[in-house]
């Protein structure tokens, strides 16, 4: 099923309507969304390199709303939507665990997410509502979290185009998930240490 969902993202980096296509996965993308909006940004913005900054400000505008959509699936919808969707995914304890070490953990998380996908930003705009993080700092977070990765991928992609594909796609995720693990760790060691 996600290699369906993969391959009919894909496809719509080749239609006319793919800004508009990366607006919605990127929305879709910070709420409940499997398929992240890299997919089709990467094909877009190598086609398109004068537009990638500008790709790059739609999906961060749009995975910011996207986000707040998220946050209030947790906020306003625990009971009905968000509860059964963290225990049907094994992520009610996880819940409880991190609402007893604070808000600044999911704000952390946020951030992880936002950059490396670590852990996937879906779950974090939820929890964070869930948390009942506050809105203003929980918008600012994504905007910078969010805005640093795709701003980060307009840069790369449009100043070396398609050679940085490959450096993208399999390298780039690994570094950013391994220094995700290691702001983490940190505040791990900072939590018990405290």
């Amino acid at each position: 099923m996600l290699r369906g969902l993969y391959d009919w993202t894909m496809s719509l980096a080749a239609r006319r309507s793919a800004e508009y296509w990366l607006a919605v996965i990127a929305f879709i993308e910070s709420s409940f969304f499997f398929v992240p909006a890299d997919v089709l940004y990467i094909p877009m913005a190598i086609a398109r390199r004068d537009r990638a900054y500008r790709y790059a400000l739609v999906a961060t505008i749009a995975s910011v709303l996207g986000g707040i959509a998220g946050w209030m699936i947790g906020y306003y919808a625990y009971e009905t939507l968000a509860k059964p969707m963290l225990e049907h995914f094994g992520g009610l304890e996880a819940l409880e665990k991190w609402r007893a070490w604070g808000t600044e953990w999911i704000l952390l998380l946020l951030v992880t997410s936002g950059l490396a996908h670590l852990p996937p930003i879906k779950v974090v705009t939820i929890l964070a509502g869930v948390l009942h993080v506050n809105i203003w700092v929980f918008i600012v977070s994504a905007i910078v979290a969010r805005g640093a990765r795709w701003w980060l991928l307009a840069w790369l992609l449009s100043r070396y185009g398609e050679p940085i594909r490959h450096f993208i796609e399999k390298r780039l995720g690994l570094i950013a998930a391994a220094l995700a693990g290691v702001l983490i760790l940190i505040f791990i060691l900072y939590k018990l240490a405290t």
